[in-house]
């Protein structure tokens, strides 16, 4: 499989370019990616993180395949850095977070889910996703760590927003926080060598954490909303008009994936080796996200809440149109 990772993109005005983009050149078009014997390619756009594995598995498989699709992988840092590459017609679909979506959309970037991706575990403390800090530091709770430097994926966006809850609940002023953007497989190195004072991590890089002894001090996506639903597949509106067909042999084949991950966990650890360096000694304690068949809306509310609150949205999003 064909990897790159490219530059990260500033939010706001990358989305508003990519916008302009997907709306004046020819990417997307039904001719893109189709190929002979009836198989069409797709290019997509991910994060090299646990939450994708489904992907992978499904495509392993043959569930893509069997709707006659066939995946091309394009890794990023954050799903911010996806969207634009789906809004230009770079890739046909892309994983990202829900409330990058929702910041795509107050920008008028033209986008639309097509499928569920991953969800949190809902249970404190045995999430995929958690604030970290290092085994000998004085931080014990949310609320210490104001003034303290906190490694996040990608600034002003879900992680921040989560992490920004965390502190808020236990009685913190997250303004008072010092985030810092850093990628997640480079958190483990920066906690442990002291660059920063604690990093919001997601699997595989969580394990990695907790086997170099750091500890959990709150998981910021249970602190979001009870099950709530993280992140989704999409794709332009543009290519979704253009391509009915193939947008839905992809969500049938990506909700394949997502239950045969769900039901076979060891499966779903396994083919993250193929995408990460993750030693299996580690992945064997990965902590797997749930992969439920459908969004859950209630949570995605209270996500989009907190985003207004924190300012992140230009209008508010019309979850009617985003969501599948």
């Amino acid at each position: 499989m064909r990897r790159r990772l490219f530059t990260r993109l500033a939010a706001v005005s990358v989305l508003l370019a990519a916008a302009a983009c997907g709306s004046s050149d020819g990417g997307g078009t039904s001719d893109a990616g189709a190929s002979s014997g009836g198989v069409t390619t797709v290019e997509v756009g991910l994060i090299p993180i646990v939450d994708v594995a489904p992907l992978y598995l499904g495509q392993k498989k043959g569930f893509f395949e069997k709707h006659g699709l066939k995946l091309e992988f394009t890794t990023a840092q954050g799903g911010a850095a996806v969207v634009p590459g789906v809004a230009s017609g770079q890739f046909q679909f892309g994983f990202s977070n829900v409330t990058s979506l929702m910041i795509a959309q107050s920008n008028n970037v033209p986008i639309k889910a097509v499928a569920n991706a991953i969800a949190s575990t809902g249970v404190e403390g045995e999430d995929f996703s958690a604030i970290t800090v290092g085994e000998d530091s004085p931080i014990r709770s949310p609320k210490d760590l104001e003034g303290k430097r906190v490694a996040i994926n990608t600034l002003k966006n879900i992680n921040e927003t989560s992490v920004r809850a965390s502190v808020r609940k236990a009685g913190g002023d997250p303004d008072k926080v010092k985030f810092v953007e850093l990628a997640f497989d480079q958190m483990p190195a920066a906690l442990d060598s002291g660059q920063i004072d604690a990093a919001q991590v997601v699997e595989p890089a969580l394990a990695t954490v907790k086997s170099q002894g750091g500890r959990v001090i709150a998981s910021p996506l249970v602190d979001v909303a009870p099950d709530l639903t993280v992140a989704l597949y999409f794709t332009s509106t543009r290519y979704a008009q253009q391509n009915p067909e193939v947008v839905e042999k992809f969500r049938k084949a990506t909700a394949e994936s997502l239950a045969y991950a769900d039901a076979h966990p060891d499966e779903a650890r396994q083919i993250v080796t193929t995408y990460t360096k993750i030693p299996a000694a580690v992945l064997e304690k990965v902590t797997l996200p749930k992969w439920p068949a459908e969004p859950n809306r209630a949570s995605i509310e209270a996500l989009m809440k907190l985003g207004e609150d924190d300012g992140l949205f230009k209008s508010t999003p019309d979850l009617d149109k985003l969501l599948p």
